[in-house]
Parts: C-alpha cells; structure tokens; sequence
C-alpha cells in the first residue's frame, strides 16, 4: 500500500541507501582559540533592584 502511494507521487518506493560514515573535515588551519568571555559580561548595576512585587 505505502509502496503504491508513493509511486502514485512520483517516488521512489524504496530508501536510498545508507552512505557509510565518515571522518571530520579536514581543516587547513588550527582552531581558533576561545574569546575572552569575560570581556563581554555585563557591567554591575549601580543600583540594587529590588524584584518583590508590591500591590
């Protein structure tokens, strides 16, 4: 029945075959080093927020 279908839809009825696996790329150049992540953390707030909700 599926078989039929997708014949009907113009595809082929069974999967294409598995390709085998295969290694990483091959990269030319090292990896660049890691950023500095702590020159881009936020400032800290001149002031404290307070979060409570007040109603």
């Amino acid at each position: 029945p599926i078989g039929q279908i997708l014949t009907h839809i113009g595809e082929p009825p069974r999967p294409p075959p598995i390709a085998p696996a295969r290694g990483p790329p091959a990269w030319d150049d090292a990896p660049e080093p890691a950023p500095d992540w702590d020159d881009f953390a936020q400032p800290e707030p001149e002031f404290e927020f307070d979060q409570r909700v007040a109603w």
